[in-house]
Order: structure tokens, then sequence, then C-alpha cells
């Protein structure tokens, strides 16, 4: 699938990473639902699964309701595994459940089965809770066995598409700028605190850097005018937030809306 394909302006910053500009986050959305279809169409032609590792936030969530809307049934959901990026330590049935929206949005909605769903079990301790799914994610995605530890960053991907949303801090998943995760390089899940100023539930499970760059696609969808310094930060030559240090073993596709890019002027615009 050729994410170049879509309309809208794109550019390259100098690492590679692919920046396409929407007009708004419905047609940022349309866009993100064909490639992410076809992405997960092509590697379950290729491989005989997909892996699709899914963000909380509102704008996944509009990209949720277009792919249930419109690619029910040209994705292949029943060989498709979906796992999570990160998730607040709450029941599932929690509003503040990042499962809980993707299962109302998307998951109930398709026919993916129940058994390919891996979710974050927030209701357990935090520590807990990120063991529990390091153990998971080892087994589901055929990785490192469950009582090994990686102890390099994974060079080759476990994951066909990884969603990243970006807050306004210039976080991603449950990665906070100056959080110890950001060095992890062994476990594949953590349990990390959000800063202060972050609304509660602070207490959080999020995968770490090396898993979320072992992907063969890493979209990242940013919408609204509050994310603007945040993507500039995370695009410039030195990335000073956590969303500039997500790099894809594969490729990095960053999708923004017009609202969020008004900015680099450090990089080359091109149409």
């Amino acid at each position: 699938m050729d994410e170049t394909t879509h309309s809208g302006h794109a550019w390259r910053t100098a690492d590679g990473r692919l920046v396409r500009v929407y007009d708004d986050t419905a047609s940022l959305s349309e866009a993100a639902a064909t490639l992410v279809a076809g992405v997960l169409r092509e590697a379950a032609a290729a491989r005989g699964l997909a892996t699709l590792c899914l963000a909380g936030g509102s704008t996944p969530r509009a990209l949720h309701e277009r792919l249930a809307a419109v690619h029910r049934d040209d994705v292949p959901w029943a060989r498709t595994t979906v796992v999570f990026g990160d998730e607040r330590c709450v029941p599932p049935e929690h509003e503040a459940s990042n499962y809980g929206m993707a299962r109302d949005t998307l998951l109930s909605r398709v026919p993916v089965p129940a058994e390919r769903v891996h979710r974050i079990r927030g209701e357990l301790a935090p520590a807990d809770a990120a063991d529990d799914y390091d153990r998971t994610l080892r087994r589901a995605l055929g990785g490192a066995p469950p009582d090994a530890r990686a102890a390099a960053a994974l060079d080759a991907p476990l994951l066909d598409v990884t969603i990243l949303g970006v807050g306004a801090d210039g976080h991603t998943a449950s990665l906070f700028p100056g959080d110890p995760a950001l060095a992890e390089r062994e476990r594949w899940a953590v349990a990390v605190t959000a800063p202060a100023y972050v609304a509660e539930p602070r207490a959080r499970v999020t995968l770490t850097l090396p898993l979320l760059r072992a992907s063969r696609l890493v979209l990242v969808l940013v919408a609204g005018a509050t994310k603007r310094d945040a993507v500039q930060a995370a695009l410039g030559d030195e990335a000073t937030v956590p969303a500039g240090l997500v790099r894809a073993v594969g490729r990095t596709l960053w999708m923004v809306d017009e609202d969020a890019a008004g900015i680099a002027s450090d990089v080359e615009r091109r149409t």
C-alpha cells in the first residue's frame, strides 16, 4: 500500500519520516482508514496473519469509527491480532479505558475474534498489569519467550500497523517527557505514572520504544492547534519529545490536520 497516493501536502523530515497534511480530522481519518485497511490486507495475504496496535484518544477514535463503517468487510479481521499501545489502570468498563473505547468504536463492530484481541488488564495493580502484558505480547506476537528479555532494540517487525496519537506535551502511548520508561530496552510493557498536569487516572501501562519501533508501519495521527508545538518538537532534526523518538524499522508516517501542521519551517515542504 503506497501512502503517498493520498491527497494533501507532504514533506519528508531529514531522517526520512513522511508527513502528510489533511484539511481536517474527517479527511485525515478517511485516508488513514484506507491505508490501515490496505496494509492489513497485504500482511494477511503475505504472512497469513496481520497485527494491529491500537491507540486511545480522539483522533484514533475517528479512525476506529471509519474502519468499522467502511472497512468491516474488506479487512481480514478473522486473521488480525489486536494489541494496545497503552492503557490507563482502570477496569475495561471505565469511561477512561482505551480498550473500552476501542471495543465500542471498532472491535464490537467488526468480525475480529475475541481471542485475537489482547487488552491490557488495567484492573490490576500497575506493575502486575505491565508484567502480565509483557508476557501476553511475547506469546501473541511470536517474539522472545515470556521468560526472556531482549537485550537490544528489536530489528525485525512484530507489528504490521502501530497507531499512535500525540499529546500537547509530545507524549505518545503513555511515554511522557523525562520518564525513565523512555530508556527501557528490555521490557516490552512497563508501568508508568503520568505527570501531575495530566488528568486522572495517572497510573498507566505503556508499550516501550523497542516494541513500538518493531513495526512495518508506525502511523502517527495528530489533529488540533493545541498539538502544533508538539508536532514541531517531534519532527525537528533533534527530537525533543517522546513522539519524535518512535522510528519504525519499516515506515513511519505522520498524518496531521492543517491546524496541527502550521509548523516545520525547518523542513522542505513538498506537494
